[in-house]
């Protein structure tokens, strides 16, 4: 049954810092609210009257940036966007408990996962993680919804990353493990996921059916899988290393010829911005069976629903 505005479900955490801060249930609620509000955009259009959002980006944005804008304007609320280091001029810890006698929330976009954590503990209004370096929750809410609306389900999905073990590629692992999906990575060496990261997502996968792999193998990845996902070699921040990232990962890059192990109705999908070339050819992510763009139009549909379930 359709959720309506009464019906939003309350976040038990009251901060999202990183993707285990939303329980099964909360997420699968999540998910269930953005398709809602996908199917009806207007539905919660007063839902944060009188509200106002900080965005704190130290890093550049074009999808998160403007889909938070969009999601707080069109539920009624308003957003004031601060950009630069956020401990430039003040403590992180004073910053946080300025912001929290203004704003009724925080969206913060940060180089670490530190700052996210310092905004945390001592901002008294919640604490949303638009990035940091361990992970990238909100993007992979998105993913979640595009692949459920392509597939109808997401329990027993193969997903294949191929690239970096970076913020994306740990968030989700670990939505994929706790979810029943088989998430096998493919990496070279030195560049595997985070070992805790990864613990945690093998540990959450034997009670939910799913699994965990890691391999250096690209093609054991992509074989039969019902999406093949991958994300730039070298993430903002890493430009320094990107030479050497092209040599190491371009035994890694999905090709046509790669994407053709998957299942004849897999999915390619980047979290954007991509480099046409290098993880991926252009024939792969102009496909039509590229969903990289219903990616990005889902941060907008997830976001909202995260919003409501912190907010209302």
């Amino acid at each position: 049954m359709p959720l309506i505005a009464t019906q939003v479900p309350a976040m038990l955490a009251s901060d999202f810092r990183q993707d285990l801060d939303l329980s099964v249930d909360e997420l699968l609620s999540l998910l269930e609210l953005a398709t809602d509000i996908k199917r009806d955009p207007g539905k919660h259009a007063a839902a944060l009257a009188g509200k106002s959002i900080a965005l704190l980006f130290e890093k550049p944005s074009l999808r998160t940036r403007t889909t938070f804008e969009l999601a707080v304007r069109q539920m009624g609320g308003t957003s004031i966007a601060l950009d630069g280091p956020i401990d430039e001029r003040e403590p992180v810890k004073d910053v946080a408990r300025n912001l929290d006698r203004w704003v009724n929330a925080i969206v913060a976009r940060t180089y670490l996962q530190g700052t996210i954590e310092e905004l945390s503990e001592w901002a008294a209004v919640p604490v949303i993680n638009a990035l940091s370096d361990l992970y990238h929750p909100c993007q992979v809410l998105a993913d979640l919804l595009t692949l459920q609306e392509h597939f109808g389900k997401l329990e027993g999905l193969k997903l294949a990353f191929i690239g970096d073990g970076n913020n994306v590629a740990h968030s989700l692992m670990l939505n994929a493990a706790r979810l029943g999906m088989h998430y096998i990575h493919a990496t070279p060496t030195g560049f595997m996921p985070h070992p805790l990261v990864r613990d945690q997502a093998e540990t959450i996968a034997v009670t939910s059916g799913g699994s965990v792999t890691i391999t250096h193998n690209p093609m054991e990845a992509a074989s039969d899988a019902h999406a093949i996902y991958t994300d730039v070699w070298a993430s903002m921040g890493q430009e320094k290393e990107l030479q050497m990232r092209r040599v190491r990962f371009d035994p890694y890059q999905v090709d046509e010829g790669l994407f053709a192990l998957a299942r004849p109705d897999a999915k390619f999908m980047h979290c954007l911005p991509a480099r046409r070339g290098e993880e991926v050819t252009n024939e792969v992510i102009e496909s039509s069976r590229s969903v990289v763009f219903d990616q990005a139009e889902n941060r907008l549909h997830t976001q909202k629903a995260l919003l409501l379930m912190l907010l209302s």
